[in-house]
């Protein structure tokens, strides 16, 4: 069945500022109401999804996108935390990468990552996959129940 409400709160963790701001105009200028907050190395990304300080009022995400290659803990380090927390592993995480390397994805999966996108360089391919990326997650999905 078709969610009513497409409203999401989106935490995007990538340290390449170019690549972040395509990611934040094509999540915010589609059809689909979202809340992008965005970081920029994994430390934060730690912090920012456990509510330590500076993010002690960080709302929860309801998608969590993933860059690989990340400042202080890389993106698999930081899928790991998510993923052995029982506060957090119900998050969906999507790995959105520059890497098309199959060990990255046998790791990633490996981590229980909910999906694998590896970012196009056509920026109407990228905005494609992301218009696609909501409609899965955000339109179709089934959030999980928080506890």
């Amino acid at each position: 069945m078709l969610h009513t409400d497409t409203t999401a709160n989106i935490l995007l963790i990538e340290d390449d500022e170019a690549h972040a701001e395509l990611i934040r105009i094509s999540l915010e200028n589609s059809e689909f109401t979202n809340s992008v907050n965005h970081v920029d190395d994994g430390e934060k990304a730690v912090h920012y999804l456990l509510q330590m300080p500076p993010y002690e009022d960080s709302v929860r995400p309801d998608l969590i996108l993933l860059d690989l290659n990340l400042p202080k803990l890389s993106g698999h380090q930081v899928l790991s935390r998510i993923k052995t927390h029982k506060d957090l592993r119900t998050i969906p995480v999507v790995i959105l990468t520059t890497s098309n390397n199959e060990k990255d994805r046998k790791l990633a999966y490996g981590e229980y990552a909910n999906s694998y996108l590896t970012k196009p360089n056509d920026f109407g391919e990228f905005r494609q996959l992301a218009h696609d990326l909501q409609q899965y997650w955000i339109m179709w999905n089934e959030k999980a129940v928080q506890k």
